[in-house]
C-alpha cells in the first residue's frame, strides 16, 4: 500500500526532535548577509543568524530553494508510487510554493502542493495535522479537505519592536518611521491570507501583550484550542509575559522558539509571532 509523505521547508520553524517524530522532509530556503549564502537552519540557526543581522550594515535576502532540490526530493519520495504532500509558506512572502509547482509538474511522482498562506508555527500547525493523518492512512483528499479547515481557523499576528528593517524593505516610508519611532510605536500586524495587513498600533509592551491577549480570548471563547505558537527574534519583552497569560488562561502546551531569518528580516530584532488555531 502506498503511503503519503510530508515534506515542508524551513520557515515552518519546526524542531529537529518534531520533525523526526512526524518523519518530515524539510527544504531549506537560502539566507544571504554580508555577501555569502547560508542555508536556513542548516549552517546557520535563527539566534546566529539574528547577531549577523545586527551587526550588517544591509539587509539580508532570503530566497527560494531551486525547483531542481524539490524535484530530487520529490522523485526519491515518490519513485515506489508513493504520494507526497507538499505544504509551504505564504506565496505572498517568498517563491517558495511556486518553486515546488515548478519541480511537482517536472518530476515524475504524484505530487500535491499546497500553499499554507501562514508562516512559522501556523504552517507548521497543517504540516503535523497533514503528517497525523497520513500516519492514520487517510487519503490526500482528506488531508487536503482537513488542511482548509486549519487554514480557515488560524490567525498570526506579528509585531514589530523597530521600525528600522521595514524602512529598509520598502514597507513603510521613513517620514512614517521617524513619528513612530519618536512616538514608540510597536505596529501589530494580523498575516491573514498570506498578506502583512497592519492591525492596531500599541506604545508599550504591555499595551502589546494586552491587545493579543483579549484578541486571543474573543476567538477562543467556547472553542477547542488546538495549538498555540508564539516565536521570536529577541522579543522575550514582549513574548515572556504574553505566554506567562495564556498558561494562566488554562493553556500550556505552547510551542516556543526563535523565528525564522525569513520572518526576522522583515520585521527585525525584537519582534514576536503570535498564532494559534482552534476547532
Amino acid at each position: 500500500m502506498s503511503k503519503i509523505h510530508i515534506v515542508t521547508d524551513s520557515t515552518s520553524d519546526l524542531r529537529p526532535d518534531v520533525i523526526e517524530k512526524y518523519n518530515l522532509h524539510v527544504v531549506p530556503l537560502n539566507i544571504l548577509i554580508d555577501g555569502k549564502t547560508y542555508l536556513d537552519r542548516v549552517d546557520l540557526q535563527p539566534k546566529e543568524f539574528l547577531e549577523l543581522m545586527g551587526k550588517s550594515a544591509q539587509l539580508p535576502k532570503s530566497s527560494q530553494p531551486a525547483p531542481g532540490v524539490f524535484k530530487e526530493l520529490y522523485d526519491r519520495l515518490g519513485k515506489d508510487g508513493d504520494q507526497v504532500l507538499s505544504i509551504h509558506m505564504t506565496g505572498g512572502m517568498s517563491g517558495t510554493v511556486e518553486s515546488a509547482r515548478t519541480a511537482a509538474e517536472l518530476s515524475d511522482a504524484d505530487v500535491t502542493v499546497i500553499d499554507s498562506r501562514y508562516i512559522s508555527y501556523a504552517l507548521a500547525f497543517q504540516v503535523i495535522e497533514a503528517a497525523e493523518m497520513a500516519a492514520q492512512g487517510k487519503t490526500m483528499q482528506e488531508i487536503i479537505a482537513r488542511l482548509d479547515h486549519v487554514r480557515e481557523n488560524t490567525k498570526l499576528f506579528v509585531v514589530v519592536d523597530t521600525l528600522d528593517n521595514l524602512v529598509k524593505g520598502g514597507r513603510i516610508g521613513k517620514g512614517r518611521a521617524m513619528i513612530g519611532s519618536f512616538l514608540k510605536i510597536k505596529p501589530i500586524a494580523s498575516l491573514d491570507g498570506g498578506e502583512y495587513t497592519p492591525v492596531a498600533k500599541a506604545r508599550s509592551y504591555k499595551q502589546v501583550v494586552q491587545y493579543l491577549m483579549n484578541d486571543f480570548k474573543e476567538r477562543t471563547a467556547e472553542k477547542i484550542i488546538k495549538g498555540v505558537g508564539l516565536v521570536h527574534a529577541e522579543g522575550l519583552a514582549m513574548a515572556e509575559p504574553l505566554r506567562e497569560r495564556i498558561i494562566e488562561s488554562g493553556f500550556a502546551d505552547i510551542k516556543f522558539d526563535y523565528t525564522t531569518p525569513v520572518i526576522s528580516t522583515h520585521t527585525g530584532i525584537g519582534a514576536i509571532g503570535f498564532m494559534f488555531y482552534t476547532e
